[in-house]
């Protein structure tokens, strides 16, 4: 017999009353439900499947081990303790969330070394924050308005103080336990960090990294020759070099250009040229279109050590933290041995990315930074690079005038991130869609660098510095990451490029080589580099000598046949570029993806295994030799 509608009713109407008490006086339940909610959120944004129902097997245990520790030590007091431990993987959850939208990294406890830098970045952090992760907050606020309603917080209190019973939190802890020990080690041989935050669980995650950290197996410092790392990337060098030496005795200026991707070179919005100067320089030059970022954590200043080492950024950290106190070979010191004045001209203050540690290291003999240039016009960091380039010329003018040749790196900085540069500074009249998008920011940004790029280009052949120096440009990192894009932006990134925007495009920078000699002419090269070939490219055009330096990167002019550009923290461990595509790993090789360099992404997979290995060898090499090194600091 059927039972009255109203029986089903009042069994609802009990069940849901049953839940409630359970909530408001088993606080282990209460914040474990709110803990799942936020790493629904934090899933969402971060992984490309978003959450599921194993989400919950994946986050509550930790959870639950860090609640039963409350019930079983905290007889007084538990809900402060509760809400500090809520508090605390809230934050953390926060943390990776927006570390994730500016970096595409999950990130660590070892980022805490750049929490000096985050006030700098701030506006940048800001513009890629949607609203709604601030909701993983609400409960916190909620509570910290509770405790100041006395008799409310009176109510809380005492509804949380019922002890749970001694063997149920034993059993849970006991098996939450075991629940993150399956969780963890089964998967700690993958490679890609984002993947292995995934399949552990995030804040399994970072408790592991925490305990998982170990020392490098570096190599033994003799074994560690220019001739291994030729065979290790597969190249031979030529016995008669192409353009060896038509450059020497020529200035040697390196531009570093703030965020600049190659998909500006020849872009039109509208008919509108996005960068005038910088299409005639590739034009008019040697343009290399596939030329790759290999920067980190450190972003710009990891490009400075790049390009003036030929040595790859560390495992951990950037390498202004972590190689500033060695002893490092660079491209400074090679040009001074030859007589060389040299100098380093950046707007920023020289403490932050600790870079006046790193200028000792590589050993440029002056920098200038925002004492010599001021807060005139200042954008974002310091001087807008109207006053970089004007200061940095006359300064140049005076280097020139001197007997010896000089190599100076100049470091542009407007076009920085969020790229909402004033409005006297927005030449570019955009179609309506690109309004108020990090897309048409980028342009805008990128179009007024452009505009003092020309200014100062003419500004150096003005003063006769330009046809006495070999020139070189290019990007030092990428400016939209396809993890900060929204689906409008991606939409506008898909109409520039005619297809989809890959992870192959987001690292792809312009390299322009200038002035090197007559019989350099124009041409467009299509075949692999990246910024750690700058530095054995200009040595030969300079005629300068590597043979006692080591150096991970090749000519580029010479070594056109092969190349193999292992990558770092934009992409996961174990990624690299090879002469046909790009390979980012996941687990290990066999389940990486792959990027074709050219063509529409449905080319059939180019790279082997033994290029992967071949890519994880030369980064232990580099980073073996690195640690041999000796401190230049126990010899002041």
């Amino acid at each position: 017999m059927r039972k009255p509608v109203f029986a089903e009713k009042g069994r609802v109407k009990v069940s849901t009353i049953t839940a409630k008490r359970l909530l408001s006086t088993r606080p282990i339940l209460f914040f474990s439900l709110i803990m799942l909610l936020k790493s629904y959120l934090a899933w969402t944004v971060i992984f490309e499947g978003g959450p599921s129902w194993t989400t919950m097997l994946k986050e509550i245990p930790f959870v639950l081990i860090v609640y039963c520790l409350i019930e079983w030590f905290a007889s007084k007091r538990k809900f402060l303790y509760y809400t500090i431990a809520n508090l605390l993987m809230t934050s953390i959850l926060f943390a990776v969330i927006m570390y994730y939208k500016y970096y595409g990294v999950i990130v660590t406890y070892a980022a805490l070394e750049q929490v000096n830098q985050v006030t700098a970045v701030k506006n940048s952090v800001f513009s890629l924050m949607d609203p709604y992760y601030l909701f993983i907050y609400t409960d916190v606020l909620i509570m910290l308005v509770l405790l100041f309603m006395k008799k409310k917080a009176l109510e809380w209190k005492k509804s949380f103080s019922r002890k749970e019973n001694t063997r149920f939190v034993v059993a849970v802890l006991a098996v939450s336990f075991a629940i993150c020990l399956f969780n963890i080690l089964p998967n700690r041989a993958s490679m890609n960090e984002i993947v292995k935050a995934e399949q552990m669980g995030i804040l399994n995650y970072e408790a592991y990294t925490i305990f998982s950290d170990k020392d490098i197996d570096f190599v033994d410092q003799s074994e560690i020759t220019q001739k291994k790392i030729n065979e290790v990337k597969n190249i031979e060098q030529p016995a008669a070099p192409q353009f060896q030496g038509i450059a020497k005795g020529k200035n040697l200026i390196i531009l570093q250009m703030e965020s600049m991707q190659n998909f500006l070179v020849d872009l039109k919005i509208e008919d509108q040229e996005i960068m005038p100067n910088l299409n005639k320089l590739v034009k008019e030059n040697s343009y290399f279109k596939h030329f790759y970022q290999q920067v980190g954590q450190g972003n710009t200043s990891d490009a400075e050590f790049v390009v003036n080492t030929s040595m790859y950024i560390p495992p951990r950290g950037a390498a202004t933290q972590r190689y500033a106190d060695k002893e490092l070979p660079s491209l400074p010191k090679l040009l001074k041995s030859q007589g060389y004045d040299t100098a380093t001209f950046h707007t920023n203050v020289v403490e932050f990315w600790n870079r006046g540690e790193l200028y000792k290291a590589v050993g440029f003999d002056r920098y200038y930074d925002a004492e010599f240039f001021g807060t005139e016009d200042s954008v974002f960091f310091g001087a807008s690079d109207a006053v970089l380039y004007r200061k940095t010329a006359e300064e140049l003018q005076r280097m020139d005038e001197q007997q010896n040749p000089f190599y100076a790196q100049v470091i542009s900085m407007t076009a920085h991130h969020p790229y909402t540069i004033p409005d006297d500074k927005r030449y570019l009249d955009l179609p309506e869609r690109f309004d108020d998008t990090m897309v048409g920011d980028y342009l805008q940004a990128q179009h007024y660098a452009d505009q003092q790029l020309g200014i100062f280009i003419e500004d150096l052949k003005a003063r006769g510095i330009w046809d006495n120096s070999v020139v070189v440009l290019y990007g030092d990192h990428l400016g939209l990451p396809i993890y900060s894009l929204d689906r409008h932006e991606k939409d506008l990134m898909e109409e520039i490029y005619g297809r989809e925007y890959t992870y192959t495009d987001m690292i792809n920078i312009p390299l322009v080589v200038m002035n090197a000699g007559e019989e350099m002419t124009p041409a467009e090269y299509d075949h692999l580099g990246g910024q750690v070939d700058i530095l054995p490219t200009v040595a030969n055009l300079l005629g300068v000598s590597l043979d006692k330096q080591l150096h991970f990167g090749q000519d580029l002019f010479n070594n056109k046949a092969y190349n193999i550009l292992p990558q770092r923290y934009y992409l996961p461990s174990g990624s690299f570029l090879s002469s046909q595509e790009l390979f980012m790993s996941g687990s290990g090789f066999e389940d990486g993806k792959h990027y074709p360099l050219t063509g529409d992404g449905n080319s059939k997979q180019e790279v082997t295994e033994d290029e992967f290995n071949r890519a994880l060898e030369l980064l232990n090499l580099s980073d073996s030799y690195v640690n041999h090194l000796p401190s230049w600091k126990t010899e002041e």
